[in-house]
């Protein structure tokens, strides 16, 4: 896999002139988050090298990408005639401007392509990633979300990786309360689930290693009372802990989400760390007959270990309790019953919803019905 050319500091921003004047990019097509282009300083910072070439706009898309929204991406960039795609937004942005870079040079339909159908052609067009949030870790990975009519599909290539990479953490600093706060918990997410995956690989397990304590420590401060070091600690942690799914990629808080989020309209940071706590106990449980990890029971229960240290916790009850904690103090649900998700029928209706790639990441396996009797105890028959 190709290795992008990452710009990771204070005002990097400055680098996406010479990005485009190395590439003789004279007409550049740009996925933006409006809002967040503003507040964030990167239409100041980026307008001039807009302004002087013949650029096209896509901007009016939903939050987490929609089929509709990228297929109209797609054709007002081949209608355009652009020559690199630059994304500045969070991660829909960065996802959206993936997508079109994949599915503008495919022959066959993108839903077909997209739910795995067809097989995915080469492509190699310019791809820019500019996040102005400190969580997805978009920009560091070679995979691209979409939903069709509410189902989450990942579309995965190493040319989905963006070839330039420009952290700016100044970008982050006008970011609301809110959206640090669930987009932190998914770069906290990540790294937790990176270091139990079947996935891991010594490299994501150092990345991971890396990334969680910086976000331990600077995640509620730049939720609380934010500056210039919280918020520079948690774009580094969050490119850390996207560079470690880039290579584990997640498992079962996150096959879980999706449905949450469709469902329920939370935010994806927010839905995966509801049942992070809950899936740490289960799989620090594991046993040889439901362990999915072919390095065994042994290697799991050892990143078990590791995460809980990282923690800084002596037991397994204690780094669940830690997670719970550390969530509740972000203003943030620690699980489904918190976030008003109580009743039978709505857990049923997420499990039956569970993304399978994921959950067949998680090193403990589990059935539909395990599932749900760990996402419903506490639920009561009244309830139910």
């Amino acid at each position: 896999m190709r290795q992008p050319t990452t710009y990771l500091y204070d005002g990097s921003i400055r680098e996406v002139e010479s990005i485009l004047a190395n590439l003789n990019s004279e007409r550049p097509f740009v996925v933006i988050d409006e809002t967040a282009f503003v507040s964030s300083g990167a239409e100041a910072a980026l307008q001039p090298s807009f302004a002087k070439r013949s650029t096209t706009w896509f901007s009016k898309f939903e939050l987490n990408p929609k089929l509709p929204d990228v297929e109209r991406a797609v054709q007002l960039f081949c209608e355009s005639q652009s020559d690199v795609i630059i994304a500045v937004g969070g991660g829909t942005a960065i996802d959206i401007a993936k997508l079109i870079a994949a599915l503008s040079q495919q022959t066959q339909p993108a839903k077909m392509l997209i739910r795995g159908e067809a097989p995915l052609a080469d492509f190699d067009v310019p791809l820019v990633a500019v996040p102005t949030t400190a969580g997805t870790g978009s920009e560091a990975t070679h995979f691209a979300v979409v939903y069709i009519q509410n189902e989450k599909f990942s579309l995965a290539h190493p040319n989905l990786l963006p070839g330039f990479v420009v952290v700016d953490s100044e970008l982050t600093r006008s970011l609301p309360r809110s959206i640090t706060a669930a987009t932190g918990l998914d770069a906290f997410c990540q790294a937790i689930e990176s270091l139990w995956a079947v996935g891991s690989t010594e490299e994501s397990i150092a990345y991971a290693s890396e990334a969680l304590p910086l976000i331990l420590e600077h995640l509620p401060t730049a939720v609380h009372a934010p500056n210039a070091e919280a918020r520079r600690a948690m774009s580094h942690a969050s490119h850390l802990a996207g560079k470690a799914i880039n290579i584990s990629r997640t498992t079962a808080p996150h096959a879980i989400s999706y449905a949450i989020t469709s469902r329920h309209g939370y935010p994806h940071g927010m839905a995966v760390a509801m049942t992070l706590s809950r899936m740490l106990q289960y799989n620090g449980s594991v046993q040889a007959e439901d362990c999915s990890d072919p390095r065994g029971v042994s290697f799991v229960r050892r990143q078990i270990d590791r995460i809980v240290d990282l923690l800084a916790s002596r037991t397994l009850d204690e780094a669940s309790q830690k997670i719970d904690s550390f969530i509740a103090k972000l203003g943030c649900p620690t699980s489904l019953q918190a976030a008003g998700i109580t009743s039978r029928p709505q857990i049923e209706a997420i499990v039956q919803e569970v993304n399978a790639e994921r959950m067949s990441n998680n090193p403990r396996s589990s059935t539909s019905d395990t599932l749900l009797n760990l996402l419903t105890s506490g639920v009561t028959a009244a309830a139910s």
